[in-house]
């Protein structure tokens, strides 16, 4: 049994320091410094059964810091109060610009907008505020802070997501004996970019060169990806019809040996899920369908691979006709299937689970 430390002085704090310190933490916008050391003195000042505050290690395990940063903040609280949380001043040139001034700044950057503009540049801020363009930059900076900056996202409705998602992971992860996972999707209007001006070669010091304007004409690709051996097979249509999908699943019973299960991951697309697919489907019984979650095209490995066929084929391809555009793409594929290259998924559904919700969490957060 361990012998009990010393007594740690009570802190005695009043109403209204207690008020300042739980402002500190339930601001959102406040500096996280600055909330971690408010929190290490509300729990500092919490008293455990025995009449006395409660250790530090009991802060240390609330708060998550360590030993020194608890005893130093403590201490200082005993001396300074309040004023002990701020930093202490550094040797150097006297500060002009101060710790009022810098929360005032990061409270408007993200609590408000200027009246003409969507978001702040740091002109904008520097002449609100009164201070220099490059003390908003160095500020924003040692903040993370970018509105110019902006990212989407969009979160699935699905009511069966989390189910599809243990379907989908569980055939990448744990695929059945004797059988082929497919990852099944269609590339839409891949379109045959003929420039207006003929393109011009790299040279040192220019890259190459491409008139802005061009001549459209389109195809479309079905691929299933084998998630086994990175292996594709494709197939070209000009529409994208249910009639289209249904000749390509007859190419896939003709190419897949007779002896083995075959499991199709697709997405909801609506050509995927028609009565003559779902009468195919019944004459055909080694075929089952795996559908992705809506909105969540991702877990579907054969995108990735489109990834490399747009990077490395068709964005800055140039093609006179629709044929020409064909043509590339199947002499691509075959190149592909002599050296393919299986894009091996590691997260477990549980792991992507958790980060979707931790993601949400962090949605709701930041909304309220």
């Amino acid at each position: 049994m361990t012998r009990p430390g010393p007594k740690l002085a009570p802190l005695d704090l009043t109403d209204a320091e207690r008020s300042v310190l739980e402002g500190w933490v339930r601001r959102r916008k406040s500096a996280q410094d600055m909330a971690m050391r408010a929190r290490v003195i509300l729990a500092c000042d919490d008293v455990g059964e025995d009449g006395f505050p409660v250790s530090t290690r009991v802060v240390m395990e609330r708060v998550g810091v360590s030993r020194d940063t608890v005893s130093k903040w403590r201490r200082r609280f005993l001396v300074d109060r309040l004023d002990g949380l701020s930093d202490e001043p550094r040797p150097g040139r006297p500060r002009t610009v101060m710790d009022g001034q810098v929360a005032d700044l990061i409270a408007r950057t993200l609590e408000s907008a200027p009246e003409n503009a969507t978001h702040w540049s740091t002109r904008s801020m520097a002449k609100k505020t009164g201070l220099s363009q490059s003390t908003v930059s160095r500020v924003w900076r040692a903040f993370g802070l970018q509105p110019h900056r902006s990212e989407t996202f969009k979160l699935s409705t699905d009511p069966f997501f989390v189910d599809k998602v243990h379907d989908v992971v569980g055939l990448y992860l744990d695929p059945p004996e004797r059988a082929l996972v497919l990852c099944v999707d269609e590339k839409s209007q891949i379109q045959a970019l003929d420039r207006s001006q003929p393109v011009l070669p790299m040279m040192p010091g220019v890259p190459e060169r491409a008139s802005h304007d061009y001549v459209r004409a389109g195809t479309t690709l079905f691929a299933a990806f084998d998630a086994a051996t990175g292996k594709v097979i494709g197939s070209l249509h000009r529409r994208h019809r249910a009639e289209e999908f249904r000749k390509f699943l007859n190419k896939l019973d003709k190419q897949v040996p007779a002896g083995l299960q075959v499991h199709l991951i697709c997405d909801n697309y609506a050509t995927h899920k028609t009565a003559a697919v779902k009468k195919w489907l019944l004459a055909h019984p080694r075929f089952h369908m795996h559908f992705t979650p809506t909105s969540s095209s991702w877990l579907n490995l054969v995108e990735r691979w489109f990834a490399e066929l747009t990077n490395k084929r068709i964005r800055r391809g140039v093609h006179k006709s629709v044929q020409a555009l064909e043509k590339d793409i199947r002499t691509w594929i075959d190149s592909w299937n002599d050296n393919p290259k299986p894009f091996v998924w590691t997260k477990t559904a549980d792991q992507i689970l958790e980060s979707l919700a931790s993601y949400c969490r962090r949605i709701t957060d930041s909304a309220h």
